[in-house]
């Protein structure tokens, strides 16, 4: 496949590029700062501008098969970047007819009641904020055939190969585990139009998305 990575340069999208990459699949890695992604085989990196017009993004996803949005500002450009640029990518594989379309997010990201009382997010309300707008955005207003992967805090921890989905609370998620979720999705239809929050748990990855209905 022909698939576009928007915000490559990221920890999360640095794993996950790696993954798809190796697979055989173009990944076309979309980044402010090109120079920082990744190199690699079937890695393609890109200058992307997420403040930039729906237009011209379009243009730059047009003939792919997926798009992923894996960008975040760390809490530095919220509105700009993890709000409004998420929904005009959004706009722009609608505009190119790219259908497939992967989105990282948050846990419980749609579910702001849980989030005082989940002490890894009382501290990043803002960004919750900002992903429970572009994520309701996906679902009511756009036809993609989406999959959100909302995980839990991000460790550096190495790969333990093994989540559980939709849990009552998080914990934490190693990088590694987060982008093999998010690269597993890609063809299984089984995720299309599925919220997939996550955390640490005993389920095999592979075991546990082809459980998701």
């Amino acid at each position: 496949m022909k698939i576009f990575a928007a915000g490559g340069s990221g920890r999360v999208a640095t794993a996950t590029i790696r993954i798809l990459a190796g697979q055989g699949h173009a990944v076309y890695a979309g980044s402010r700062h090109p120079d920082t992604i990744v190199k690699g085989a079937n890695i393609f990196p890109q200058a992307l501008d997420l403040h930039g017009a729906v237009d011209a993004l379009a243009e730059q996803v047009a003939g792919m098969d997926a798009v992923y949005f894996l960008a975040g500002s760390r809490g530095k450009d919220l509105l700009q970047t993890d709000a409004f640029g998420c929904v005009k990518l959004m706009q722009a594989c609608e505009r190119a007819g790219v259908k497939r379309y992967i989105q990282l997010s948050s846990i419980y990201s749609l579910q702001p009641e849980k989030w005082q009382g989940e002490p890894s997010l009382a501290s990043i309300v803002n960004y919750d904020i900002a992903r429970f707008f572009a994520d309701q955005w996906l679902i009511r207003n756009t036809a993609l055939d989406y999959t959100i992967v909302g995980p839990s805090v991000l460790t550096e921890a190495p790969a333990a190969g093994k989540i559980e989905v939709n849990p009552e609370h998080g914990t934490t998620n190693p990088i590694a585990d987060v982008a093999a979720v998010l690269a597993g999705v890609l063809d299984r239809p089984n995720t299309f139009g599925k919220v997939i929050y996550m955390t640490g748990g005993d389920t095999p990855i592979d075991e546990a998305l082809d459980a998701v209905k």
